[in-house]
């Protein structure tokens, strides 16, 4: 099926959320399975290839933030032939829910991922959490997860207030703590960024031998938005499907990040408040090394009349 029309180029685009969710639902029950899960949750089944690629994704994301209006595995599964098993919120739910617990629970107990050869699990943010802690439904399998949480309860990570009004919700019940329910898997990648404290600090949460930490600096709250305009995200999962990943790839893989202006111009601002001209400086030389960058020149060229001195090769970039 995967140069069917009707599976991988649907028409999703600018539709309204009614006729977005139906046009969903007749997507699965053509190919595979469409579930509502309660009132904010669903899920939707491709039945493909024999690698499974399982996304948590918010329906607002998908609709208002790709102009396709897919789900992010669609590329992929397009230019692979994986399966793919969307679980879908709306709203800021980390898929903590019931309708969602026993659903993992069902295919757990059907033996739905032993019928794959590989199981890649993935999401971002908040759908990293959930990807990391319904890991444990597909024991061996690989999760990528972007900038997750490990926890939103306060007596853990009371420290931080980024989604303090969400606190009410229960992590301390079935599928929960996402670093503890990450330990059926084969391998665990989570990407994070540094620079952030809180995030830094959920991500160090991480601790189990199999889990590889990736520090990714000044990525900003949009890594996912970053690494698909980079083209970077699906070469990620990729290799996640083939039991290639490693940090090693992924930092290769992120060198695209020194020719992706909106990267660089977050680590110049960033460099510009540590008040560090001289480092500054260097920053702006290697950034005009890979790309013509009016503000990055400019800096350098500021620093230069401002009286920092600069020795001759970073003068010549000015």
């Amino acid at each position: 099926m995967q140069d069917d029309a009707n599976v991988f180029k649907p028409n999703l685009k600018d539709l309204s959320l009614d006729d977005w969710t139906a046009a969903m639902a007749k997507l699965g029950r053509q190919y595979g399975l469409y579930e509502s899960l309660g009132d904010k949750h669903s899920a939707l089944f491709i039945d493909e290839g024999e690698t499974l690629l399982v996304t948590f994704e918010t329906v607002e994301n998908i609709r208002e933030t790709y102009e396709t209006g897919e789900p992010v595995g669609f590329e992929l599964v397009r230019a692979t032939g994986w399966s793919h098993l969307c679980l879908m919120t709306q709203g800021d739910t980390w898929f903590r829910d019931a309708d969602m617990y026993d659903f993992f629970d069902r295919l757990g107990d059907d033996g739905f991922f032993d019928n794959f050869e590989n199981v890649v699990f993935y999401g971002s943010g908040m759908c990293g959490y959930a990807a990391c802690a319904f890991s444990v439904a597909a024991p061996g399998c690989t999760v990528v997860a972007l900038q997750p949480q490990a926890t939103l309860d306060p007596r853990i990570t009371g420290w931080d207030d980024r989604f303090a009004k969400h606190r009410r919700l229960s992590f301390d019940d079935r599928y929960g703590y996402a670093p503890d329910m990450i330990d059926a898997a084969g391998q665990a990648f989570v990407l994070f960024d540094p620079t952030h404290r809180d995030e830094f600090a959920q991500a160090a949460l991480f601790t189990k031998d199999h889990v590889t930490l990736v520090r990714c600096p000044h990525v900003g709250q949009q890594m996912e938005e970053d690494l698909i305009d980079m083209q970077v995200l699906y070469r990620i999962l990729a290799q996640a499907g083939t039991g290639k990943l490693s940090a090693k790839v992924i930092h290769a893989l992120m060198r695209a990040r020194r020719r992706h202006l909106p990267s660089l111009r977050r680590q110049l601002a960033w460099m510009d408040a540590q008040d560090k001209p001289y480092q500054t400086a260097k920053l702006c030389r290697a950034i005009l090394q890979d790309v013509k960058m009016p503000m990055a020149r400019k800096r350098l060229q500021r620093l230069m009349d401002n009286g920092v001195e600069l020795p001759p090769a970073l003068r010549e970039q000015a």
